[in-house]
């Protein structure tokens, strides 16, 4: 997500089913909970930016050495086994491997990267890498989404985008037995000179590259997916101060997208709440001491809102990605990598499931302080444990919001996955006292907790979850008859597979 976008915003300085008002529940608790929607069965994804494949300048973690924001890396060992089956435990997935860096990537066709990229194009991307990216995802379940090249190396004389760089690409990606199931032409091309195009170019000129690219890709791979525009999104007040600023090109969404080019398969954003310390988040109120406060876990509605209305216009009734997420843009803050995150996590999952967000891909797996896993050693932060547990409760049929025992309390229904009638539940108890919530009946229960906010490690039902071999381990439900106790600052998730409710048949 767009570095110089943030830093100048720095330096400037749903759908709900009918309910009781009485109770604010349907009659019948659980079991009455209308259908409000569905999401992809491989809802909850994540990131693996472009230039962690090739290896690069990322976002430096707080605390090493140096005064730079970024830092390079080595290419990612994709093959890592620890790695392999961290992620395997969130099938099924999308990988996107995408991101800013993706926009000047240039794939070499070869398995020894040459001295240097032609020009037009900062990274390289060769074979090797790229069948390691390929082999990662059949080895973990998930689904390859992408974004291409679009800088000036990829274009004519004229300024004009070519497809035979991205036709290699693509050429070498089925001749390996790879697939991309889904792809976006640019990564965020609102904020258009991160695209690296051409000197003056126009939203026409986007408009025109993009139809060129569509017309390849139904031609050239008609069962990939087109995203489109992979517009980014930001958190107040970090985007009205942005907006504001005069020396970023920007594109509106309505310039990206119009009535007479080709619409995509899904309408496509990314979402940030703001900028990190890195990109003057500070500056604009973004603290740990607000992580739990409802403004911050509110921040992505007027985004989806937004995109919806977009959406509306320039591709009725095609399906809402989010393609990137994450706590803040520019790496995340120091606390993204902590308990005091996991509020923010689950509460944007279960907001964007009720909004019609059909997918939504964390930033990133294991990069940055943002990451799901510890870049340094693949640990899994609070986070992780949260994605784990939301993919083994929360399924693809998404349910009228149940009644909540206290404003500190939000809860998120979803039909069980594989048990008819089942439903689960994500609860986010951002109070310190403890509260109670009727569940009507048996269940189990993973209580997540930590002894402070800013603890990188977590226990569920009081065990510390851990990686064991190829195995998950303490990560066992804990039995709960008829009434729930939810601890203050906790997250919890919640199995009712007898709640007979009609809508998950």
């Amino acid at each position: 997500m767009a570095p110089r976008f943030i830093a100048v915003a720095a330096a400037l300085l749903a759908g709900c089913a009918t309910v009781s008002p009485a109770t604010g529940e349907p009659r019948g608790g659980l079991a009455a909970l209308p259908a409000v929607g569905t999401v992809d069965a491989r809802f909850l994804s994540y990131n693996v930016e472009m230039v962690e494949i090739t290896g690069g300048r990322f976002w430096r973690p707080y605390g090493s050495p140096g005064t730079d924001r970024h830092e390079y890396r080595p290419p990612l060992d994709l093959a890592d086994a620890k790695l392999r089956a961290l992620a395997k435990a969130l099938a099924p997935a999308y990988v996107r491997y995408s991101g800013t860096w993706a926009n000047n990537t240039w794939f070499a066709d070869s398995d020894t990267a040459p001295a240097k990229p032609p020009e037009g194009f900062d990274q390289i991307l060769t074979r090797q890498q790229w069948r390691g990216a390929v082999d990662f995802a059949k080895a973990t379940g998930s689904a390859i989404v992408t974004s291409f090249a679009t800088s000036t190396g990829t274009r004519d004389a004229q300024g004009v985008w070519k497809t035979d760089t991205a036709a290699r690409w693509l050429a070498y990606t089925k001749s390996i037995g790879g697939a991309i199931t889904a792809t976006e032409f640019a990564n965020e091309p609102n904020m258009i000179d991160l695209t690296k195009p051409p000197a003056g170019y126009t939203p026409a000129d986007y408009r025109r590259d993009y139809a060129t690219f569509a017309a390849w890709l139904h031609k050239a791979s008609p069962k990939t997916l087109l995203l489109a525009p992979g517009f980014a999104e930001l958190g107040e007040p970090t985007r009205t101060l942005s907006l504001r600023n005069n020396t970023m090109k920007q594109f509106a969404a309505n310039e990206l997208l119009t009535a007479d080019i080709p619409r995509p398969d899904a309408y496509s954003f990314h979402f940030y709440g703001g900028g990190s310390e890195r990109c003057g988040g500070k500056f604009m109120g973004h603290s740990a001491e607000k992580a739990l406060g409802a403004a911050w876990l509110d921040a992505v509605d007027p985004a989806i809102a937004r995109m919806a209305a977009e959406r509306d216009k320039a591709a009725p009734g095609k399906p809402l990605w989010n393609t990137e997420s994450g706590e803040t843009a520019c790496g995340g803050n120091p606390w993204a990598s902590t308990f005091a995150d996991s509020f923010r996590f689950v509460d944007t999952l279960g907001r964007s499931a009720r909004q019609g967000v059909k997918v939504f891909i964390h930033n990133t797996l294991a990069a940055s302080d943002y990451a799901l896993l510890d870049e340094g050693t693949h640990d899994p932060r609070p986070d992780y444990w949260a994605a784990v547990l939301w993919k083994r409760t929360m399924g693809t049929t998404v349910l009228a919001a149940p009644t909540t025992p206290a404003p500190e309390v939000r809860i998120y229904a979803q039909c069980l996955p594989g048990r008819k009638g089942g439903v689960g539940l994500a609860v986010i108890n951002t109070g310190e006292a403890t509260q109670t919530y009727a569940l009507g009946g048996p269940a189990l229960a993973w209580v997540m907790q930590a002894p402070a906010l800013d603890s990188k490690a977590v226990t569920v039902n009081g065990r510390r979850p851990a990686l064991a071999g190829s195995s998950l381990t303490g990560l066992d439900g804990a039995p709960v008859s008829g009434s729930l106790s939810l601890p203050g600052r906790s997250v919890t998730f919640v199995a009712v597979a007898a709640a007979g409710n009609r809508a998950c048949g």
